[in-house]
């Protein structure tokens, strides 16, 4: 997956100014990517005008890092990311794994079977832990079409033999949104809950979210909440609005994200995040 052009040169980008942040915190499908899984020229430009001023960009994804490694590498990242929904802290640069959460296999089990007493049975798939963790797709999961490599297994069994950091759950009939309801509804206090995008609810450690992993990120940067601006487009996106000083729905955003939202800016097509930050790069 390729970026849309090469790292951007100070000369190409807006001059450095007083900008109102030290951390700007992006997603990355739907908000910092565009439909065609590529970065902006000028989203790169806004977002290194940014960087020189001092301000760090840290990318907060609910991909874990064997899905979101390659993408980092192809647009010249290497600073920190969040993946796996706040499992996993990042060093691109250093491709090493500084912090990492797991799920306990018999809670999410017991979590499982507690929701499929409410709604019949579910199509799971699950990510592993590590840099080079697989993620196992069990029987009749549906796999969105890309490029994004899976392992596809006959025996669902396997998906419990060694330590994972979340769970995908699907439903036949319910929606998204009808099936992470009645999950966090039936098993909230056991496991955290998220939808994160069509078609993938999520199964997490109980207290984990991309806030508690941005959190442990910019401890590591010296920055705080109250210094980050934050992007994103999903539910899954709403704690790391409540953690941060400003959050910033796309246009293409969920609703229940753009409900809690300090401003909603233009779609990921057309340079949202940029349009915000070259705002506040001008009135610096």
């Amino acid at each position: 997956m390729s970026a849309a052009s090469g790292p951007v040169s100070s000369s190409d980008s807006a001059p450095a100014s007083a900008f109102p942040y030290k951390l700007v915190a992006t997603d990355l499908d739907g908000t910092l990517l565009r439909e065609d899984h590529e970065v902006s020229a000028r989203t790169r430009a806004a977002l290194a005008a940014a960087t020189e001023t001092g301000a760090a960009h840290i990318i907060v994804t609910g991909r874990a890092v064997p899905w979101t490694r390659g993408i980092l590498d192809d647009l010249g990242y290497d600073g920190l990311a969040v993946c796996g929904q706040g499992a996993q802290v990042y060093h691109a640069g250093e491709h090493r794994l500084l912090t990492s959460v797991t799920l306990d296999r018999q809670v999410a089990v017991l979590a499982l079977s507690k929701i499929e007493a409410e709604v019949g049975p579910l199509a799971l798939a699950a990510s592993r832990d590590g840099l080079d963790g697989d993620v196992l797709i069990g029987p009749g999961y549906r796999v969105h079409d890309g490029p994004l490599p899976a392992v596809f297994l006959d025996d669902p069994a396997e998906m419990w033999t060694a330590p994972i950091n979340k769970v995908y759950i699907q439903h036949p009939r319910l929606s998204d949104d009808e099936l992470a309801g009645v999950a966090q509804e039936t098993v909230g206090n056991m496991v955290a809950v998220v939808m994160a995008g069509p078609g993938v609810v999520e199964i997490l450690p109980l207290g984990l979210s991309k806030a508690t992993g941005l959190s442990l990120a910019a401890r590591r940067l010296g920055v705080t909440a109250a210094d980050t601006i934050a992007f994103g487009d999903m539910p899954n996106d709403i704690p790391m609005f409540g953690w941060a000083r400003h959050g910033v729905a796309m246009a293409n955003a969920h609703e229940a994200l753009k409900a809690v939202a300090d401003e909603v800016t233009a779609s990921n097509d057309d340079d949202g995040i940029a349009v915000v930050l070259e705002k506040l790069l001008q009135q610096g």
